[in-house]
């Protein structure tokens, strides 16, 4: 026989309460970091291939890691900051620059 479950609720097993399984994720900055080696042109080019950015914001940010040593490309969940990380570092492994790309809990 199956347990009735009113409409709108779900049977949580996992020991996770309903009002933790519906809290909204949590959100990560991706950040550029400014070194010597990496072109301006280069950080553009990641920030409008990988990040979407036009060519303004592209600028605009990679200004803001030139100036002040960081900036933010964007604030994403967790899943999709990380998988970001990764397409930058491996686009700057190939392209020889040491350019760094972190994430940080909002």
């Amino acid at each position: 026989m199956s347990e009735y479950i009113p409409e709108g609720e779900t049977r949580v097993e996992s020991g996770v309460t309903l009002e933790e399984e519906l809290r909204e994720p949590s959100m990560y900055r991706v950040i550029l970091h400014n070194d010597d080696f990496t072109t301006m042109d280069f950080v553009v080019m990641v920030l409008m291939e990988i990040f979407r950015k036009t060519a303004e914001e592209a600028e605009s940010i990679m200004l803001a890691v030139h100036e002040k040593g960081r900036g933010v490309c964007g604030v994403y969940p967790k899943e999709i900051a990380e998988f970001r990380v990764g397409q930058v570092l491996r686009r700057a492994n190939e392209a020889g620059f040491p350019l760094l790309c972190t994430m940080e809990k909002e």
